[in-house]
């Protein structure tokens, strides 16, 4: 394939889409919106009624196919499982294309060294799909604190409280793995479910780089029945910010949005980073609320390939969140949360065997350990 045999920028540039089912779907439909949606790429064909289907998109059982077509394509984003990220973003690459790769870019460091060389030897440019990172608030939140309105700063704090049923974790074979087939997955809360929230915080923290972490401490726990962890800390070190306390859970009694707050002497800037929304909660002072405009991932690789701008999230400023990544892998395995501090609660309106867990005390821990700066250990968590 050559990439520059169509002219780049939204609605001209050819698109394929690997993995069009679940997530896959919305990047379907967004490609159609910005481009010529030229192939999807799935073992399983359109589902009828979905968007490949209705706009009579070529589909390839697999990527060997594909490519044996001679399809041309200037960007192909793939939102495929775990594993596959490293070699089949390898062989979109090198085939002469451009990718925005789905979170996380790969499971291990020494897949993502290997894929900022085959970057670097194409000429070719990946993004990586933590949407989170093409909002506005970011910048908004920055401003704040430069402005010195939270005062002086101590810390990142993160919160996360979701709710997942049991079968969150039957929806794919890697889903909730540590290792599928020898491979390794990484499938636990802070590298996927909640990945967005470790990422938006060390882009705050300016932490880029691997280079740029210094020191990770981790506290991996589980309540269900999977290799990886559904409830955790983390507190990290970096060389380009404050230190980042995130504690992230899937088995809350009720789902919140999840959010990055900088914590400063005179108060609280807290980023709801799935509604693009920032609080500025100053000390004796009403919270101001203020909403901002987020760049799609996609249409800003597309930019960038024209010569508009520069990628928001490239594959080298990954490598902060790829050192979280490795030592989540390398981690231990998850202590499994005694049965005594956990409760089975039924998922409304879904299969009555279908349920969720809710660790005692968890929403309460997440949110002392976002406020303190320390770990679960040091808020003293009652599952601890």
């Amino acid at each position: 394939m050559n990439a520059g045999t169509t002219p780049p920028g939204a609605g001209t540039a050819s698109i394929a889409v690997v993995g069009i089912h679940g997530h896959g779907a919305s990047h379907v439909r967004n490609a159609l919106s910005r481009g010529r949606l030229v192939a999807v790429i799935d073992p399983r064909p359109p589902a009828e009624g979905s968007p490949a289907d209705l706009a009579g998109t070529p589909w390839y059982a697999d990527l060997d196919s594909f490519l044996a077509s001679g399809t041309g394509v200037d960007v192909a984003i793939l939102c495929t499982p775990l594993p596959t990220h490293a070699p089949m973003t390898t062989t979109l690459l090198r085939a002469g294309a451009d990718v925005l790769l789905e979170k996380p870019p790969t499971t291990t460091m020494a897949e993502f060294t290997d894929l900022l060389a085959v970057e670097s030897e194409t000429g070719r440019i990946c993004q990586v799909g933590f949407q989170s990172l093409g909002s506005a608030a970011l910048a908004a939140v920055t401003e704040i604190v430069a402005r010195g309105d939270v005062g002086e700063v101590s810390h990142i704090g993160v919160a996360g409280t979701w709710v997942r049923a049991t079968s969150y974790f039957r929806r794919a074979p890697w889903a909730g793995k540590r290792l599928l087939d020898g491979r390794p997955v990484v499938d636990g809360v802070t590298t996927n479910p909640l990945a967005h929230a470790t990422a938006t915080a060390l882009r705050l923290a300016d932490a880029r780089r691997v280079a740029d972490v210094v020191a990770i401490d981790l506290e991996l726990y589980r309540a269900n029945d999977i290799e990886a962890d559904d409830t955790s800390s983390l507190v990290l070190r970096s060389r380009t910010g404050p230190t980042i306390a995130a504690a992230l859970t899937l088995c809350a009694p009720v789902n919140t949005d999840p959010w990055v707050a900088v914590y400063g002497s005179a108060g609280v800037v807290r980023l709801f980073y799935t509604r693009d929304e920032v609080s500025l909660e100053v000390t004796g002072q009403e919270p101001v609320r203020t909403s901002y405009e987020r760049v799609d991932l996609l249409q800003n690789l597309l930019d960038a390939r024209s010569g508009a701008g520069a990628l928001l999230n490239p594959l080298a400023d990954n490598g902060a969140f790829m050192a979280v990544m490795e030592a989540v892998r390398l981690a231990p395995d998850p202590a499994l949360i005694d049965a005594t501090q956990v409760s089975w609660e039924p998922v409304d309106g879904a299969d009555p065997a279908d349920v969720h867990p809710v660790v005692r005390g968890v929403a309460d821990a997440v949110h002392r350990v976002a406020a303190s700066g320390t770990g679960f250990r040091a808020v003293a968590a009652p599952w601890v």
